[in-house]
């Protein structure tokens, strides 16, 4: 798509089925990241093979495109480059900010109760000398791995964004897939891990595959008016296959049901993202993103409850995380028993609201201060930022 075509596009509006889902998806992984919380029971993970990880890469690479993408057939080449860079430094620093925390409040939380060995990662067992190792994001301690891979991809956009003029998406979608076939291969491709011998959790070289997907789903969409084009024949092969991976992943022994389970096959593989697991989310994300009623629920007040979230993905999935902190220490330390799980919830609940309508506020503020602002600047000005 060229640059010209690019431009004659109508205007963007904002697609609130995307916020949405993101929004799901980071309730998810705040609800999952508690393994005594009862929630986790009834999150996605449960009902197939793909969890909320899956969604939130995909959409990473959607909003990635729509970010930047589109910005680099409007404005100088050096202004995107620098939008790119500022969003890997706040990523960063978000990442350090959690890391701190964590490591100060285990460190503080053990001295007046018990901790069980699973909350001290190595860095804190060793004492302070290797946390260099994860400020360095050569150690990436468990529930903090996910912003560092999203930073490897964000760094990555630009030579991504140059292929996709350059040889063509088809090309592009090849050769990120042999990657990924490759790792799936052969596991020990993977960036090294101080942490843990088999490299990073989510291993990069695979993950970029469906960040790469999610780029050029959003291309695709934005020459269909924000939109998937929809085919009866995929949507009902995507319902099948849901179906098929809700059956094969529903836990229900833990539920006290009898196996239902059609076939037996290993746990797919999380770090290498599975087959199994890339075809889930591509089945889930297609059936949303081509489908009119989702646009109809995210315009709802729970569909835009969840873009509230989902709009500030970066400030709710930081307090997300120190929200499962906290949440798995109280539950470990004052028991699991209704009345404890109800507090938590709803605490952390409120905890990421308020959070988001903060950021909302700040959003909208910033946007009329924009509109506000008198448009004195010369018409030729443009030309010469750089």
């Amino acid at each position: 798509m060229g640059i010209s075509s690019e431009r004659a596009q109508a205007p963007h509006r904002r697609d609130h089925r995307i916020d949405a889902l993101r929004g799901v998806a980071l309730l998810m992984m705040c609800i999952d990241h508690i393994p005594q919380n009862w929630l986790n029971r009834f999150t996605m993970r449960n009902i197939g093979f793909a969890d909320a990880a899956e969604v939130f890469v995909l959409l990473a690479g959607y909003a990635s495109w729509l970010a930047y993408g589109r910005a680099f057939a409007k404005k100088p080449v050096a202004e995107v480059l620098a939008r790119i860079g500022r969003r890997c430094w706040q990523l960063y620093v978000f990442q350090i900010v959690m890391v701190v925390v964590c490591i100060a409040t285990i460190r503080i939380w053990r001295h007046f109760w018990p901790v069980p060995v699973d909350f001290l990662e190595p860095e804190l067992a060793h004492g302070l000398d290797s946390v260099w190792r994860v400020l360095s994001l050569v150690a990436l301690p468990g529930n903090l791995n996910i912003l560092p891979l999203y930073i490897v991809l964000l760094l990555g956009f630009a030579p991504l964004y140059a292929l996709l003029r350059g040889v063509g998406t088809p090309v592009v979608l090849g050769l990120s897939a042999a990657v990924w076939l490759g790792v799936n291969y052969d596991p020990r491709l993977n960036f090294p891990n101080w942490l843990d011998p088999d490299g990073w959790y989510f291993d990069p070289l695979a993950w970029q595959f469906l960040f790469v997907l999610g780029v050029c789903a959003a291309r695709v969409a934005g020459q269909h008016d924000g939109s998937l084009p929809r085919s009866r024949l995929l949507a009902a092969l995507c319902g099948l296959y849901l179906v098929f991976s809700a059956v094969q992943s529903f836990p229900w022994l833990d539920w006290g049901f009898a196996d239902l389970r059609p076939v037996v096959m290993a746990l797919p593989d999380k770090m290498i993202l599975s087959p199994w697991r890339l075809v889930d989310v591509l089945a889930l994300f297609y059936l949303v993103q081509s489908s009119p009623r989702a646009t109809l629920w995210a315009n709802t007040r729970m569909g835009q409850l969840m873009a509230l979230f989902g709009r500030h993905s970066l400030e709710i999935f930081t307090a997300g995380t120190l929200v499962d902190l906290y949440g798995r220490l109280v539950l470990t330390s004052f028991g699991t028993g209704w009345m404890m799980q109800v507090v938590v919830n709803v605490a952390g609940f409120y905890v990421l609201l308020a959070v988001a309508r903060v950021k909302e506020r700040q959003r909208v503020a910033a946007r009329q201060a924009r509109a506000a602002m008198p448009d004195t600047v010369p018409a030729r000005a443009p030309l010469c930022r750089g």
